[in-house]
């Protein structure tokens, strides 16, 4: 079975919510589905996944939030060759920050892409100042991004 490994990256609990929230639809289209809240770059790259999901909150000025730093500083410091990983990135953030709007998410999309991870289709980037539930705008782009990618295992 095709496994889906989903990386939280939260403060509050918003990217858990939604990690939570769109595992059944994956479970539904065929992955053994794995939620890390703690996540470390062992559990990306010992038994890489089929697919890759991160849901990340921003917090500060476009910071990482906390449960997420050791795992991006393990990705800078160690650079892995991440060619063949896939994944989709869901980024919360709140518009009234301006510039440092999603900021984590876009900055671990970056990272990603220049380990060689391939993104499958576009960036969700949820703002808290129009989705007061993060998850209204994920499940509907995680049922799109399953069906518009063939990423349907079942």
């Amino acid at each position: 079975m095709a496994t889906l490994k989903i990386f939280v990256g939260t403060m509050y609990g918003g990217a858990l919510d939604v990690a939570e929230q769109v595992k059944p639809l994956f479970e539904e289209a065929g992955y053994h589905v794995d939620i890390f809240e703690q996540p470390t770059l062992d559990d990306l790259v010992a038994e890489p996944p089929a697919l890759a999901l991160f849901c990340v909150s921003t917090t500060g000025s476009g910071d990482y939030p906390g449960n997420l730093v050791p795992f991006t500083r393990a990705l800078i410091d160690q650079s892995p060759s991440l060619g063949e990983l896939r994944y989709g990135l869901v980024a919360l953030g709140d518009s009234s920050y301006g510039d440092t709007f999603c900021g984590a998410g876009r900055a671990l999309d970056a990272l990603l892409a220049d380990l060689g991870a391939q993104r499958v289709g576009e960036r969700l980037e949820v703002d808290a100042m129009e989705t007061f539930m993060a998850d209204d705008a994920a499940l509907p782009w995680a049922e799109a991004w399953i069906a518009e990618h063939g990423l349907q295992v079942a």
